[in-house]
């Protein structure tokens, strides 16, 4: 009898877990639309009746623009205006760094960097400067800076004027949030297509697909600190009579000022990450060397055009992330600092120019590809294959496609499509709410219904295996990070250089040391996504409550049972976080990854770019985008508001 009067309560309380009263509502849903699903649509894949073919109606859009484009009065007086301000915008930066030099161009990056930042960043700069031209890339480092200067410029306008009708506005910031979620989950290569349709390849669909990417951040972080500001301090400027202008002027903006420093720190690096991406479209600079040397699997010439690009990441990140920490801070007359660099600047281009040292000298470039070249043939001899014991890296990549990537692709394949919504529903309610999961449910159905069920299968498989991957790897780094202090001390540079390296690098090393195919692609992603994990997983751990952990201790707790019963427990939102961000850098190389043999979803997308194929680019664009929006639901846990006393 006692057993049955404690068995009740049990149950009871079981029934009463949100995420059980969940399960059995699906489970009620699924046992009555299953059999419904089976009986008319046996098949284990995406049932046929339910594709909508948009072959046609995007291949005439697409003929239509190529037809119209210079003669319509859309192409000619709305589009060619943008254009040609954007070719005359590009140029006229580009001739002003090439008359500047390249004393005067190194001496405005350290004299700048000094002023933000101090002495050493300033060294830093110079020597990343000089290390460009060294490498043989002044030019083409010259002319991805003009694209950068342009693209920066004009994506801060957009994302200002966006944040600032966000901030300023709750109806617009609703209107705004799902298309900015949208812009950002969506990876750079989508946008390419439609922007080369209608503004041809070169430098002016480059830029604009540029901003398109870059504005979002800015527009997100904008609006955040517009609606963050001090109450307080509004309230008194409104005690004082401030007309709105006014107090948007004199209050919010100057209140925004770290999140606006914030927002052009991340716009300048997905500026970057794009400008070169963007090289697929003919914009000439660093990128293209990259592109083009890929493209001959010429490791050499892509690391000795990568390193720039990587250096100038760093100066970038470092002097706007600078400027970002000392927002706000008062140091008298900072005019005149300013007016003396800019005077020094100018007097060095001018010394160079009277020189006639305008142009990097060609005795004083190194050449790194051969040598480079020589250690890659060196490692394929002997770490590509016939290693003893271990093997090579070709023999792991093709364990891994052999034992991972190809069971998991075969299973979700082999799954019934029906069976992947409602797993999918499942994991996004727990997590969630039920609008999450309708959100998640629809863009996974909408895979299905653009008739890419399977190859988006495929690329969900390479996601999840680098996401496993990750995981594991990120997880135990963070974790050893987050117990020793001289251990996260020296991965703190190396997580740096990391995270502000563009997508595009990552591919030079993998093709290097794994060849082509779906595992390289994977290798790419897990290096690209891994920094992010190991911080927020080190961050996360090491901000759990020191009273807690000192309890612990008092208890006799060993620093495995601290870890396991205390840490992990109570860090558990920032490693929900970090699984969350590692799925949405994953997918952004997992595509990429589609130049190097990725298959799926990715090379469907630089085929359709490369063929000028509307249909087939789009379709899988939006497949990509829609993969990332259900991934992102599934791993973003949402909170729930609950009323006091609950």
């Amino acid at each position: 009898m006692a057993t049955l009067t404690t068995s009740v309560p049990l149950s009871a309380d079981f029934l009463k877990r949100r995420s059980v009263r969940k399960l059995l509502l699906l489970a009620l849903a699924a046992a009555i639309l299953v059999p419904l699903a089976n009986a008319q649509w046996a098949s284990g894949s995406w049932p046929e009746a339910l594709t909508v073919d948009l072959t046609k109606p995007l291949t005439g859009a697409s003929d239509w623009i190529i037809d119209n484009r210079d003669t319509h009065p859309l192409f000619l007086y709305g589009f060619g205006y943008v254009s040609n301000a954007v070719v005359i915008s590009v140029r006229a930066v580009y001739l002003v760094l090439l008359a500047a030099g390249w004393a005067g161009v190194t001496a405005l990056g350290a004299l700048v960097a000094w002023r933000v930042a101090g002495v050493r960043l300033a060294v830093g700069s110079a020597a990343a400067f000089l290390a460009c031209g060294l490498l043989g890339m002044w030019v083409p480092t010259m002319q991805t800076l003009a694209l950068m200067v342009v693209a920066v410029i004009a994506s801060v306008i957009v994302g200002v004027l966006l944040g600032l009708g966000a901030g300023l506005s709750d109806r617009l910031d609703r209107a705004l949030r799902p298309v900015l979620d949208t812009m950002q989950v969506m990876p750079a290569y989508a946008y390419l297509l439609p922007v080369v349709l209608v503004f041809g390849m070169g430098v002016p669909a480059a830029v604009l697909a540029t901003v398109v990417y870059a504005a979002p951040p800015m527009a997100r972080l904008t609006a955040l600190g517009l609606r963050g500001a001090d109450k307080e301090v509004l309230e008194a400027v409104d005690s004082l009579g401030a007309t709105s202008r006014q107090r948007l002027l004199t209050a919010r903006i100057p209140l925004a000022r770290k999140e606006l420093l914030l927002g052009l720190n991340q716009t300048i690096m997905m500026a970057l990450s794009m400008a070169v991406i963007a090289s697929v479209i003919g914009a000439a600079g660093l990128g293209d060397r990259v592109y083009q040397a890929l493209a001959s699997v010429d490791v050499g010439a892509a690391l000795a055009a990568g390193i720039p690009i990587v250096l100038l990441a760093v100066v970038l990140d470092r002097v706007t992330g600078a400027a970002g920490e000392h927002a706000g801070e008062e140091h008298g007359n900072t005019l005149r600092p300013w007016l003396y660099a800019a005077v020094a600047a100018v007097a060095v281009a001018v010394a160079g120019r009277l020189a006639g040292r305008l142009d990097w000298p060609d005795a004083w470039t190194l050449n790194i590809a051969e040598p480079v070249n020589r250690a890659v043939d060196w490692m394929t001899a002997h770490l590509y294959s016939g290693v003893p014991y271990i093997g090579g890296t070709a023999d792991w990549a093709g364990h891994f496609t052999t034992w991972v990537l190809n069971p998991v692709r075969s299973g979700l394949q082999w799954l019934p499509w029906w069976s992947m919504l409602l797993l999918v529903a499942a994991l996004a309610w727990l997590i969630g709410t039920w609008r999450t999961a309708l959100t998640a449910v629809l863009a996974m159905a909408a895979i299905g219904v653009l008739g890419v069920w399977s190859p988006a299968l495929d690329t969900l498989s390479q996601v999840l295996a680098a996401v496993a991957v990750t995981l594991v790897l990120g997880f135990a780094t963070g974790i050893a990070a987050a117990r020793s202090d001289r251990f996260e001390r020296l991965l703190r540079p190396v997580l740096d250089v990391f995270q502000t390296m563009p997508q595009f690098v990552y591919l030079i090393p993998v093709v290097a040391l794994f060849g082509v195919g779906r595992a390289p692609a994977v290798a790419a992603a897990v290096v690209y996504a891994l920094p992010a994990v190991v911080r927020i997983t080190t961050q996360g751990l090491r901000q759990v409550d020191p009273a807690a952990l000192e309890s612990a201790r008092s208890l006799g707790a060993t620093p495995a049972q601290q870890l396991r019963q205390v840490q992990l427990p109570l860090a558990r939102p920032a490693l929900l976080l970090a699984v969350n961000q590692g799925v949405v850098l994953v997918l952004a190389v997992v595509i990429i990854g589609g130049l190097v043999g990725g298959g799926a979803l990715g090379y469907d997308a630089v085929f359709g770019l490369a063929q000028g194929d509307l249909a087939t680019g789009l379709v899988a664009g939006a497949a990509i985008v829609c993969l990332g929006l259900m991934l992102d639901r599934v791993t973003q846990p949402t909170e729930r508001r609950t009323k006091s006393g609950m």
